[in-house]
């Protein structure tokens, strides 16, 4: 079992930076695939980066160049750094985990609110 906490969300004007922090439990996450997802208002959640344990990266074309995914497997822990921050970028970010062998993502955070003021 693996267990998924967010911090990090808050309010920024545009143009800004907020660092999201997703602290995991569980023995095996260190081997996990490690993910970012984004749900706003009236949406669909979707993919916004993913870290393999290698630290092998992967990002949503909407964040490149902009947003960073990292993990601390010695701390369970990853993160994602968002600069240059749009209006667009407000959603419920949620931290997901899954084994490396799966498809789908097994483990999620509660999800935490960033708001991007215009």
């Amino acid at each position: 079992q693996v267990q998924l906490v967010e911090s990090g969300g808050g309010l920024v004007q545009a143009g800004g930076s907020l660092r999201l922090t997703c602290a995991a439990s569980g023995r095996t996450f260190s081997s996990y695939v490690a993910g970012w997802f984004r749900q706003a208002p009236g949406k669909e959640r979707e993919f916004v980066a993913a870290i393999a344990w290698s630290g092998v990266r992967s990002y949503a074309d909407s964040v490149k160049g902009r947003f960073t995914i990292s993990r601390d497997n010695a701390k369970n822990m990853v993160f994602l750094q968002m600069n240059s921050l749009k209006p667009e970028d407000t959603a419920v970010y949620s931290c997901a985990a899954r084994p490396a062998s799966d498809l789908t993502y097994d483990y999620w955070g509660q999800g935490t609110q960033v708001t991007v003021s215009s």
